[in-house]
């Protein structure tokens, strides 16, 4: 350890006391009214903390870049920290956690009109279909909440199950250029600040504060918000920050949404969410303001408003002077000063709807959202941009459907944007039996479809010219085995971002799963995918599009000693190439240990990693401090390792210290532009402290 790690921790400290002050007046101001106002008030036992790192890792075994796994860590954290009440939770509800198959949901359904209420979760276990695996999967997302009246806010407030705060500090210990020449304006400690206040069902209140590594400001970025949740026929309230999903995502597809993975089965249809409260760090894609959801009888009526600044880098036509810009920034830097030129530059309104009505079987919906900026969008002047939006409003609406026949559950959308551009999504999920799960799902976007806030499955980023059908199939032949997979076949009608010309392709997984006894776990999988590119470095006048090949190979050992140590090793391989040219190969072995002893629980990892270049580059997911994100790209030849701890002082105060490095072999830099690390090695160490009241 170099003589400057000593220094930081003590001098993350003092950030870490002073961050709480330091955030934005009017935050603390609400943090200090919550703390003396609910201090007192009676509280139940914390719930038991899932690991998210090994849901993801479950689900997502190969990361991907296009995945945004910030909002999907938040998204399963929302989940958590508000579990599904198991005696009241709707087909949808059910549906929205991705563990249940259709036979199971409609057997639990069944059960409980059946024999009524459950009295415990681990009733679950009477329930045909269900086996100790699959409620185990389950126990992070539900409970059997006992009845009270939840009329009152009173009584809402007195039963707190979720009340605490913490505060972080991290840096990369290296100085990149950025600070070496002083193009940017802060500090190199990058400072967060969380505050939660909840009762799952009934109300939660948080607060967020964050300074990126850079950035001037201590709270540059900040979220809030208040919830109300089932208050006589007001089912749901959110003042603040907020996000909204509704059918299968092509007009509100905001929130916890997995698509194509090792999960090849439920994780294809969307369930109405609704609203979410929002408090990721991601500075975009989320609305500010109000929303409400009003139920009569069997319908719901959601109305909402939005009004928020965005980064943009806005600039004026020639000629008109008329202020137009070409993008929504949101990857929420603002460290130089054209970065903070770019700052809250663009106003955005949005104003929506939606009436769903409930039936026995299903439900059907109606969608609406209307977009307006305070200055004209407009593309760069590239053929592939021809049938992008251009404007300053935008109108787009959809219908929506559910039903679920026997073991079959049909859904679907059809919306069409103000430009005249529709999209349709839509399938079904689908137990042909006990041991045998199936999907379909059909997708089709016009290249002049626009929807600044949909998010339905899809191969690209955006559900925008595109055409696409899917199949999934998922086989339990026995109880600890299971062989999964699907098949996805697509077309992009119009160009695309280094896709000079229409192109088609396909992608395919397969994956074999045993649990061996209740220790061990091995798996493996294979995934391959195959579309157009423009082929780089070409000496031709124009760009010729050629197909590439691109091929995921991975096995997994996970291994629980006993109680206080688990191991777990992995290998992961991956190959890029494109038509005629050479393959570029990556790999990486991974080995990880995770302990504890007494109060104090340590995981870490070491691994040997060695690609040709960046295009076989291996995402690995890493386990980091409480309720943050890690998962860096290997690439180029070296080690990486990490080591995280947790120690537990008391009851309410908790302690995270984590410490990674990358350290290089084949190159004498790290990084690029103001990120550029002039060595081979790079080093990040995080503290964290919650305090649980």
């Amino acid at each position: 350890m170099s003589k400057r790690e000593p220094f930081f921790i003590v001098f993350s400290v003092n950030r870490l006391l002073t961050l709480a002050v330091l955030v934005r007046r009017e935050l603390c101001l609400l943090v200090v009214l919550f703390l003396l106002t609910y201090q007192a008030l009676a509280q139940t036992r914390p719930r038991p903390e899932i690991n998210l790192d090994e849901f993801i890792q479950r689900i997502f075994p190969l990361q991907q870049e296009n995945i945004n796994y910030e909002d999907l860590y938040e998204s399963l954290f929302q989940l958590y920290q508000n579990p599904v009440d198991l005696n009241v939770a709707t087909y949808e509800e059910l549906s929205a956690l991705y563990v249940l198959s259709v036979s199971q949901m409609r057997n639990l359904l069944a059960h409980r009109t059946q024999f009524g209420d459950l009295l415990s979760i681990y009733e679950l276990q009477a329930v045909s279909g269900f086996d100790l695996s699959t409620i185990e999967q389950l126990l992070p997302f539900v409970e059997v909440r006992q009845k009270f009246n939840t009329k009152t806010l009173t009584n809402s407030f007195s039963k707190v199950t979720d009340h605490y705060l913490i505060l972080r500090s991290s840096q990369t210990l290296e100085k990149s250029k950025g600070f070496i020449e002083n193009k940017y304006l802060g500090s190199p400690q990058q400072l967060y600040a969380r505050y939660r206040l909840s009762n799952s069902g009934n109300f939660q209140i948080g607060l967020v504060a964050e300074k990126d590594a850079g950035e001037k400001k201590y709270s540059d970025f900040y979220s809030f918000h208040i919830q109300l949740k089932n208050k006589g026929n007001l089912k749901n309230l959110v003042i603040g920050d907020y996000q909204v999903q509704f059918g299968q995502g092509l007009v509100l597809g905001s929130g916890f949404f997995l698509g194509k993975g090792s999960e090849a089965v439920t994780t294809i249809r969307r369930s109405n969410m609704g609203i979410r409260p929002y408090s990721s760090l991601l500075e975009g894609g989320y609305f500010r303001g109000l929303a409400a959801t009003y139920r009569l009888k069997k319908t719901d009526l959601t109305t909402f408003y939005s009004y928020a600044r965005r980064d943009a880098n806005i600039d004026e036509t020639d000629g008109e002077r008329e202020e137009y810009f070409s993008s929504i920034l949101t990857a929420g830097y603002h460290r130089t000063e054209t970065e903070m030129a770019r700052k809250n530059q663009l106003s955005e309104q949005n104003i929506g709807a939606n009436a769903t009505f409930h039936f026995n079987n299903g439900y059907v919906g109606a969608t609406l959202l209307h977009t307006q900026f305070d200055a004209l969008l407009m593309h760069q002047p590239r053929l592939y941009n021809k049938f992008e939006f251009k404007g300053k409003q935008n109108t787009i609406g959809s219908t929506n459907f559910t039903y679920t026949w026997q073991n079959f559950n049909f859904f679907g959308e059809a919306a069409r944007s103000s430009s005249g551009g529709i999209g349709l999504a839509g399938g079904w999920v689908a137990a042909l039996t006990k041991q045998i799960e199936w999907a379909m799902h059909l997708r089709y976007y016009d290249k002049n479809f626009h929807s600044f806030y949909g998010n339905a499955l899809a191969e690209g980023s955006r559900n925008i010219n595109e055409r696409g059908v899917y199949w999934g199939l998922k086989y339990s032949p026995k109880k600890n085995l299971t062989l999964s997979g699907f098949y996805d076949r697509f077309s992009f009608p119009w160009l695309k971002y280094l896709v000079d010309a229409p192109s088609r392709g396909f992608d395919y997984l397969l994956r074999a799963s045993c649990q061996i006894n209740k220790k061990a776990l091995l798996y493996a999988q294979y995934h391959a995918e195959y579309k157009g590119k423009n082929l780089p470095d070409n000496i031709t006048p124009t760009d010729i599009v050629v197909n590439t090949i691109r091929n995921n190979i991975l096995g997994n050992f996970d291994y629980t000693v006993n109680r206080t140590l688990k191991i777990q090793s992995r290998v992961q391989i991956n190959t890029f190439q494109y038509e005629e040219r050479a393959k570029s190969v990556g790999y990486a072995i991974m080995q990880d240990v995770e302990g504890s002893i007494k109060k104090l629980y340590l995981k870490g990892r070491i691994a040997w990693f060695a690609t040709d270049n960046y295009d076989s580059r291996i995402y690995a997911f890493e386990n980091t401090v409480l309720y943050a994100v890690s998962f860096p790209a290997y690439y180029g030849k070296g080690i990486r390792v990490y080591l995280t701890s947790r120690y537990a002082l008391n009851q309410h105060l908790d302690l995270w210290l984590r410490y990674a490095r990358t350290q290089l072999t084949n190159q004498d830099s790290i990084g690029s532009g103001n990120d550029m690390i002039d060595g081979n090695h790079k080093s990040d160490i995080n503290l964290q402290v919650r305090y649980r009241f």
